[in-house]
């Protein structure tokens, strides 16, 4: 996992807007009839139509995608009752799961409330607001309570994750551990360790799979719940045993399922040697489970094992589900979220691990096949299809169990929805960095007297994506490393200039030479120019010295293009490199090209380069569907860039017939499939989402890319250079550390994939 510090996560929080999560208006507000539309006079039109049907809150307002996730503090993460304030970190963070995983909006709301009907009291006050309640990190056994009166006495969703989150995604990973060992669910003998809100709401779950509450073994602090103590509350459901005083150790003796629900290091290998054939282990302690995996697998070759950490096989992670079963809650208005709706999530996660898992699933986890067995028996928490899986599956329960108000039709029709909802966008860069951190590469820094690129070559180090080399004077690079804190003491530090590298400099001006004396460089010039760090850097990639190298944070763009162009050269077949930019939008990642390198490419160059771009577009795991841009549609305007562009589709047809490309075409037709379609039915991007625009010349390129990322919302990475031999990549000038850790996560899978 990767290293986090103190300081990173207080930055991460305060840096910018403080927090997380934002409102962003979702109409239009730029005139005064906007205004009037959107308060007074005109929004007392809705307020009349909800105060005659009050289901048409649900038209008018945005309570049907709004969820409130409310804590009042008192039990957060492993921190314990820190009060609502100090909680407010976590929910924020809860809120921003829910809508990177699953669109949903949520406000956060922490509550100054110990007293249990005081809390609930307030919640069912502001309950009209929303479409559901997430309730959150509130301390046993007045979570139960709690949450079955909220449930009783509120007609809207209502789910406390901390329970049921981990039991539902548990249960799916249980049932398949379950097939894998060749047991059945109402034979084998659970023994749960921990008896907390979550363990409670596991075990009645697998009760409700077909456990039987003879067989599940439950521990707290004290020992077994049994009938010989004075149990409380729902322990006493579990208090089925006489043996007051048996321990751990004794009933693992021969036990088929342990589930650990505690605190880290309460399970020896010993206890684990002892259990039956094919034990199930799932120690979800987090982030110490209670048997470290590497000691449970060194005892036990037929070991079945899950954990709560994302560093090894079967995580158990809440994300799995929560996000999707709201999701499929909200879309038919459910009154509940109830028994039947929790099991078909658990079903749907089950069955989701055993299909045919998409590449793009493989490619982000680094492993060329995923297949359902003893490593994989539970899906992977970037797999996409998780959305519309699960939610329809939840969806189908309640309207199935009477609980949903407004039951869809049309279910593939849904199905495209919940796909539409995030496309990849948020996806590509997590999918990026998964990938990187598998094989991480050695990336040269040509700039790390620079501030922000050492932050970023510390925080891709820390990520584990990176193997940095650092290029710059030693002294101040190292008093920078001081100066901030930074953790860089195993990173190789070079200096071009330095005595001790005057070897290598040299056997790299000898090997430059001899690619450019027919280039008009001299031996001599060879020397001097080696010195320069760029010049220098790319010699390391091309020697395997390195892998990769980024550079362009504090020079001119051209002085990074180069020397990458002069050393590395341009890959077989290709003629020119070209400047991709990719804007993370809503509706997915978009790639711009050229934005950076060709100021007036010919027909035949804009095909060539089309095709490499959408080459490149593939490796980032986006089929590309490509618009090549003009002020003319198809023919509606004369001129040299629009015939220019209608030249090159031609050609691209002919030389390149499996690319989805199409133009000349305006803009706003490419991006906008109803225009597109009631205007050029005939097009091949009619009914298609374009995702790559090809630009006629280097300057509409560069200011498109320039406006779009100073007046959106999008993230930028690049520019990504498309055709060199090796990875090498140009920084933007002045490039945020976060702008330079997705460019490094760039070099690295593009250093991977040559």
């Amino acid at each position: 996992m990767a290293k986090i510090r103190k300081q990173d996560a207080l930055d991460y929080h305060s840096q910018g807007k403080p927090g997380k999560i934002e409102v962003v208006p979702t109409k239009p507000y730029s005139s005064q009839r906007d205004l009037s539309l959107a308060y007074s006079p005109g929004v007392a039109e809705p307020c009349l139509k909800i105060a005659e049907n009050p289901e048409d809150v649900y038209k008018y307002t945005a309570k049907s995608n709004l969820v409130a996730v409310i804590s009042n503090g008192t039990a957060v993460l492993g921190l314990g009752d820190i009060g609502p304030a100090a909680s407010k970190p976590v929910m924020e963070g809860k809120g921003l799961l829910f809508k990177i995983f699953a669109d949903i909006d949520v406000f956060d709301i922490e509550v100054d409330a110990n007293d249990p009907e005081l809390f609930i009291q307030t919640v069912k006050a502001i309950a009209p607001t929303f479409g559901g309640i997430n309730l959150e990190d509130i301390k046993a056994p007045e979570a139960f309570l709690i949450e079955e009166r909220l449930k009783a006495e509120l007609d809207i969703p209502v789910m406390h994750d901390d329970q049921h989150g981990t039991a539902i995604i548990s249960s799916a990973g249980l049932l398949n551990a379950l097939e894998l060992a060749d047991k059945k669910i109402e034979d084998v003998k659970i023994v749960v360790s921990g008896a907390g809100a979550s363990a409670m709401s596991c075990a009645k779950l697998y009760n409700s799979l077909g456990a039987k509450m003879e067989n599940i073994f439950m521990f707290d602090s004290k020992g077994l719940l049994s009938r010989d103590r004075e149990l409380d509350g729902n322990k006493k459901l579990f208090g089925e045993h006489h043996e007051k005083t048996s321990d751990l150790a004794t009933e693992l003796a021969g036990a088929d399922v342990l589930v650990g629900l505690s605190r880290g290091g309460v399970v020896s290998k010993t206890m684990v040697k002892s259990m039956a054939d094919n034990p199930i282990v799932f120690a979800l302690a987090n982030p110490d489970p209670e048997i470290a995996y590497k000691d449970a697998m060194s005892v036990r070759e037929d070991l079945i094992m899950a954990t709560g950490r994302s560093d090894h096989p079967n995580q158990v992670n809440n994300v799995l589900g929560f996000p999707f079963i709201f999701r499929g809650a909200l879309d038919v208005r459910s009154k509940t979220i109830n028994e039947e709706m929790k099991l078909a999530a658990v079903y749907a996660i089950a069955n989701l691990a055993k299909e045919s898992v998409p590449e793009e699933v493989s490619e982000a986890y680094g492993e060329r096949s995923i297949s359902f067995g003893r490593d994989n028996f539970i899906p992977k928490p970037l797999d996409p299809r998780l959305i519309y899986h699960v939610a329809p599956a939840v969806a189908r329960a309640a309207m199935d169990s009477g609980v949903a108000r407004m039951p869809i039709k049309d279910w593939d029709a849904y199905e495209a929805t919940l796909k539409k909802r995030l496309g990849i966008d948020n996806k590509l860069v997590r999918g990026l960095t998964e990938k990187a951190e598998r094989n991480p590469k050695r990336v040269v820094f040509a700039e790390a007297d620079n501030y922000k690129t050492l932050k970023a070559a510390q925080t891709a180090y820390e990520e584990g994506v990176v193997i940095p080399i650092l290029l710059g004077r030693k002294e101040r690079v190292l008093g920078m490393i001081k100066e901030y804190n930074m953790d860089l003491s195993h990173v190789e530090i070079l200096d071009p200039k330095a005595p001790e590298e005057k070897e290598r400099l040299l056997r790299y001006a000898k090997d430059f030479f001899e690619l450019r004396k027919r280039k008009g460089f001299t031996e001599y010039e060879a020397n001097k120019i080696m010195r320069e760090r760029n010049y220098f850097g790319a010699m390391m990639v091309q020697s395997g010295d390195a892998d990769a190298m980024i550079s362009g944070a504090t020079r001119k763009y051209s002085d990074v293009l180069r020397p990458a162009l002069q050393v590395i050269g341009t890959q077989k077949d290709v003629d020119r490199v070209a400047g991709m930019y990719v804007l993370i939008t809503k509706r997915g990642p978009i790639f711009l090209a050229d934005t950076t390198v060709n100021f007036d490419p010919t027909a035949e160059e804009i095909a060539e380069m089309t095709n490499n771009v959408a080459k490149m577009v593939r490796k980032f795991k986006v089929n590309p569907k490509i618009a090549l841009l003009s002020y003319s549609n198809y023919g509606s305007a004369e001129g040299k860039d629009a015939e220019k562009m209608a030249k090159a589709v031609k050609i691209i047809h002919e030389k390149y017939p499996t690319l989805v490309v199409d133009g000349e075409v305006q803009a706003n037709f490419a991006l906008n499939n109803d225009l597109m379609n009631e205007k050029f039915p005939f097009s091949e991007l009619a009914n298609k989402e374009v995702n790559t625009f090809i630009f006629p010349n280097l300057s509409s390129g560069n200011i498109a890319y320039k406006l779009l990322q100073e007046m959106t919302d999008a993230e930028a990475i690049g520019p990504v250079l498309v055709g060199l031999r090796k990875s090498i990549h140009v920084l933007q000038l002045g490039a945020s550390v976060r702008e330079i850790v997705n460019m490094v996560k760039v070099a690295v899978v593009d250093a991977q994939n040559k």
